[in-house]
């Protein structure tokens, strides 16, 4: 459920800035697999992939993190 949330999540920033799957990937170093993987709601990304997610798409780990229910 959580891994879903933070697939969405990142899916949505993603696309909304631009991005395709490729790029976003390339940027934050990690093969496009993962990516579809953490996007799908597979696998949550760890604390230091988050960070870095959040930098690249220029908004703070606070939007980025799904709001806890």
């Amino acid at each position: 459920m959580e891994a879903e949330k933070w697939g969405r999540r990142i899916r949505a920033y993603r696309k909304l800035k631009g991005f395709t799957q490729e790029s976003f990937s390339k940027k934050l170093g990690i093969s496009v697999s993962i990516l579809g993987e953490i996007e799908r709601g597979n696998r949550v990304p760890k604390e230091d992939l988050q960070w870095k997610i959040a930098q690249v798409l220029n908004i703070s780990i606070e939007e980025l993190t799904p709001p806890m229910e």
